[in-house]
């Protein structure tokens, strides 16, 4: 297994989005966060040899790390066009061979049927801008529908709410870990022109209802 450093770099080369939408709370996700979420996933054996589904993937950042650690196969959900459009061009410059689908659909409504056990990974909208509230509840709701087990980053201050929800859903929280999300000026509401936000990564167990 390739060091969690050694998976940093190579998803460095990753790029952003061209036209970031803030209704979409279109954040990068970070290399080095990627790369962590990623390495835990794999050192937990929910990666290789499985499929593996990013939820609202962007421009592919998560999606391309797993696929750098031997999944049967990778799915990327979006509801931006554009965006998958620059995740393909991701994919060359990462340059795995892993099978990836890149899916344009709404990741809350996810039209996938996943054969076996099977892993999400998502770095859904916090639900910070308004009208957008408690959008991360839909891709957890999304989540429990398709996974067996789901690693999702949520804005610092969420344990009680994913504790709660996974247990509606017959789930448990079996990790949990900080880190920092360092998102550049995007946007004009930006008041600076680099931010540290505090999230936190949840590991869910799901229970199996089929």
């Amino acid at each position: 297994m390739a060091t969690k450093s050694a998976l940093e770099t190579q998803l460095a080369v990753v790029a952003g989005f061209e036209d970031p939408r803030a209704d979409l709370e279109q954040y990068p996700t970070p290399p080095e966060l990627a790369a962590h979420v990623v390495h835990i996933a794999d050192l937990n054996g929910d990666v290789e040899d499985r499929p593996v589904i990013d939820l609202g993937t962007g421009t592919g950042m998560l999606a391309l790390g797993a696929a750098l650690r031997g999944p049967s196969r990778v799915v990327g959900v979006d509801v931006d066009r554009a965006a998958l459009k620059t995740a393909v061009a991701n994919r060359r410059r990462v340059g795995t061979t892993t099978p990836i689908d890149w899916v344009h659909a709404d990741a809350t409504r996810a039209p996938l049927c996943p054969d076996g056990p099977t892993t999400v990974l998502m770095n859904p909208p916090f639900g910070a801008q308004n009208g957008n509230e408690h959008a991360d509840r839909a891709f957890l709701e999304t989540a429990a529908d398709l996974a067996e087990v789901s690693y999702s980053v949520h804005n610092a201050g969420s344990e009680s709410f994913v504790e709660a929800f996974a247990a509606d859903r017959g789930g448990t929280v079996t990790h949990a870990f900080r880190a920092t999300l360092d998102v550049d000026r995007q946007f004009d509401f930006h008041d600076s022109e680099s931010k540290a936000i505090e999230t936190e990564v949840y590991r869910i167990e799901w229970a199996d209802e089929g």
